[in-house]
């Protein structure tokens, strides 16, 4: 009886070491599975620092958009876009000025021509005319220069002068048109020999791919002198367009005010 009492607590402690070996080996592994990831995160966290060293060095790196701009159009293209600005805003300015009501059509002029008319100081009237710069005072004083010949002949003789001051606006203004129209057609040929230099470069490359960057320099090229030239023809044709319809404009206000100031010559004569 004792034997099997014996026996019997030996049997329960057999669990119990087994239970233990157990647990020693679940704990090693468990502590074997934390050093791995461990590990796998402190790896994780190296490449994540050596990846943001690297594209702090290629932020570090990169140029600005204004330098980039100035090496893909080059000391030709940027000395021949910048000129052209240059005589874009100058013209501009010029041709804002002379298109002034107050330059074109003076009204301190017209209160004193009518002024002398009325007077009957035709004399007074012509010099008064003959001095005055502006559109309206180079045609009045045409007009009264050849009022002794007649009314028609005054008319036509103003109406001569009108065509040649409405030539010589017009004229400054084909400047804007010519820029406009030069600055699209000197950026498609930069667009092309920006192209030609890419393809080039991908014909002389023997093996592999060509150098990307070198092949990005003629393509910034083409893409660069195209975009400049819109920049600057836009509002070139722009400025055109609105700045020619306000010299119709006043021109046709020049032929109706000279017309009405004269008209007092054509009741005399009939």
């Amino acid at each position: 009886m004792r034997m099997t009492n014996d026996s019997a607590a030996q049997t329960r402690g057999r669990p119990s070491l087994a239970r233990l070996v157990l647990l020693v080996v679940l704990v090693f592994i468990g502590g074997l599975n934390g050093a791995t990831v461990h590990a796998q995160e402190d790896g994780d966290v190296g490449v994540q620092d050596v990846a943001a060293a690297g594209a702090n060095d290629a932020v570090a790196e990169e140029i600005s958009y204004l330098s980039w701009a100035a090496g893909s159009l080059g000391w030709f293209y940027g000395l021949v876009f910048l000129g052209l600005s240059f005589t874009l805003v100058a013209l501009f300015v010029m041709n804002t000025l002379t298109a002034r009501r107050e330059n074109v059509i003076p009204s301190a002029l017209i209160e004193s021509f009518e002024q002398n008319l009325d007077a009957k100081n035709y004399q007074g009237a012509y010099e008064l005319a003959k001095g005055d710069e502006s559109f309206l005072g180079h045609v009045l004083s045409a007009g009264i220069a050849k009022v002794s010949s007649g009314y028609s002949e005054a008319i036509e003789a103003m109406q001569e002068v009108g065509e040649e001051e409405n030539m010589r606006l017009e004229h400054r203004l084909s400047y804007l048109a010519l820029i406009g129209t030069l600055c699209p057609m000197i950026g498609l040929l930069g667009t092309v020999h920006g192209m030609i230099d890419s393809f080039k470069l991908i014909a002389n490359t023997a093996t592999g791919a060509p150098d990307p960057q070198a092949l990005a320099q003629g393509i910034s090229t083409a893409l660069f002198t195209t975009f400049i030239g819109l920049i600057l023809a836009i509002p070139a044709l722009a400025a055109y367009n609105l700045l020619r319809n306000r010299v119709s404009r006043l021109v046709l206000e020049v032929g109706i005010v000279s017309e009405g100031l004269m008209s007092r010559f054509q009741k005399k004569s009939t």
